[in-house]
């Protein structure tokens, strides 16, 4: 049997690309004002931005435990898979990555886990290729590696009505967020060694996505790219925003996916959130 791929609810992954791919997901947990869910299951993108619209909110989130990681190898394994390769959002936002570490240290070197240094289709992108390895035949390293270079061909921007969101979640510091909120200035980010860093500031929400589309097609350069577009209660962002990088991109856009970022993102982020994810393709 393949070569087994796991993943984590924060992919944001089409459900599509989750069947066709035979991927397994384990969701994080979301705390809203107390009440505890798992992401995708109990919780989705909607429960996060009404509570978060509420005057007073309390938003967390937690990684699965070792022990969830654990059952999930063990049963794929048992179920006849040749090893595990398990690709998880960025060890500089969430202890998932040392969770998954942890379960996999039993099992005698039949997984191997990977710091995607991202999230949303930037953690996806990855976790597709290690699948598509996978199906092809490659074996546990050569998943292993396949995932990891589409972590080094995967760039991620993001822009955020607010930082204080990400300052209340512990994901920048209070003076990043103080520079953001100065006159109004609404920030773009990005994430160069898979921590969240603060870009540049613009003025209004559509120089934001028109900054978005430049920083995207300059990370494109002249490669084929498949694209990722996120939102958070902001579709006709998102649709902006796909509309304005196919126009740019045209024929080198392989594959696009549009979805609305989870409870996760939600909660550390905010809502008004768009984010674009550009994957260049290998060449030859």
């Amino acid at each position: 049997m393949p070569v087994a791929v796991v993943t984590d609810s924060t992919a944001y992954l089409p459900p599509e690309l989750v069947l066709r791919h035979r991927l397994t997901i384990v969701p994080l947990t979301v705390v809203l004002n107390g009440a505890e869910g798992l992401e995708g299951v109990e919780t989705q993108p909607a429960d996060a931005t009404r509570a978060l619209g509420e005057r007073r909110v309390s938003a967390s989130t937690s990684r699965p435990a070792p022990e969830q990681f654990a059952r999930t190898y063990r049963r794929l394994l048992d179920d006849g898979a040749d090893g595990v390769v398990s690709v998880h959002l960025s060890a500089g936002l969430s202890g998932t990555v040392e969770a998954a570490r942890l379960a996999a240290v039993d099992l005698g070197g039949r997984v191997e886990v990977v710091d995607s240094r991202s999230t949303g289709m930037g953690l996806g992108f990855p976790a597709i290729a290690a699948a598509i390895a996978a199906e092809e035949g490659a074996d546990l390293a050569g998943v292993r590696d396949a995932a990891l270079a589409a972590v080094a061909r995967t760039t991620m921007w993001f822009y955020v009505d607010t930082l204080e969101f990400l300052r209340r979640g512990g994901r920048i510091n209070a003076a990043e967020a103080l520079l953001g909120t100065a006159l109004s200035v609404k920030p773009i980010m990005h994430m160069p060694d898979g921590a969240i860093v603060l870009r540049e500031k613009v003025r209004t929400a559509s120089r934001g996505i028109a900054r978005l589309v430049d920083l995207a097609v300059e990370a494109a350069g002249d490669d084929e790219v498949d694209l990722g577009v996120h939102h958070l209660a902001a579709p006709q962002r998102a649709e902006a925003l796909r509309a304005a990088l196919t126009a740019r991109l045209g024929e080198r856009v392989h594959d696009t996916y549009v979805s609305e970022a989870g409870a996760v993102v939600a909660a550390h982020a905010g809502p008004g959130l768009a984010c674009v994810v550009v994957h260049r393709r290998p060449r030859g």
